[in-house]
């Protein structure tokens, strides 16, 4: 049995995969959705492979010198090949991190990756922006109202109501912020879009709220005193995790 170690490896991380990208949303939790079928390919891929793997091996066996006798006193020999001691046992503890993918798929970054990313800004210089589409309340993106309030010259959101979703987070002084990751491709290059959250009580930390309110100006454009951006809350709702936890930066 030892043998299909390979082939049960290749089968278990292209089930895990498949699982997640195939037949459920949960690569959301890790890549952006244009990937989800390269996703699909490489678990169909794996698990051919692992077919593949499993059949040249039982072939092999079939075909192994009959005359070749198993050595009494090493128990880990076989007829017709050998190798070396505790090498096939310890080879399959590589299935543990694939078979631990498959039933028990991490979550998506909450606040704990927020909170441990510095408080980067894109060089993006300060300037006017487009015109907001006109009705309140006006559905945004955390990463849209973050740009505008901080650098927008033209005070794109003075006087508007804005209706932002993200996940809680709060600072060691019990300040509490709407948060949510930007990814450009995946989670590995996951980065911080927050607003801190004022007149409305905190909800526990990583829970998923829609904040209504208007965006209070703190400082000129550009500066330090912008960041973060201060929204006034009207209304907290609790909300349910969406499919896609991400933003597209």
């Amino acid at each position: 049995m030892r043998r299909y170690g390979p082939a049960v490896l290749l089968a278990l991380v292209g089930a895990a995969i498949l699982r997640v990208s195939l037949f459920s949303d949960l690569y959301l939790r890790y890549v952006q959705v244009g990937l989800r079928p390269y996703l699909v390919v490489s678990g169909v891929v794996l698990v051919l492979l692992a077919v593949v793997v499993a059949v040249l091996v039982r072939t092999a066996g079939e075909q192994e010198d009959p005359e070749v006798l198993e050595d009494p006193e090493n128990p880990d020999s076989h007829p017709g090949h050998t190798h070396g001691p505790a090498g096939p046992r310890v080879a399959w503890f590589l299935t543990l991190p694939a078979l631990a993918l498959l039933l028990f798929p991490p979550p998506a970054l909450g606040s704990y990756s927020a909170d441990r990313e510095a408080d980067r800004r894109a060089a993006r210089g300060v300037g006017t922006f487009p015109a907001l589409p006109a009705g309140n309340p006006l559905d945004l993106t955390l990463g849209d109202f973050g740009s505008r309030a901080v650098y927008d010259t033209g005070r794109s959101l003075k006087g508007r109501t804005v209706r932002l979703t993200g996940f809680v987070t709060r600072d060691a002084g019990g300040t509490w912020y709407i948060t949510r990751l930007l990814v450009s491709c995946c989670a590995a290059d996951a980065t911080t879009a927050k607003a801190e959250v004022r007149g409305a009580g905190a909800p526990p930390v990583d829970t998923w709220v829609t904040v209504t309110g208007t965006w209070h100006p703190e400082g000129e454009p550009g500066s330090d005193a912008a960041w973060p951006p201060v929204l006034d809350a009207t209304s907290v709702r609790r909300v349910p995790q969406p499919d896609n936890p991400y933003e597209k930066r």
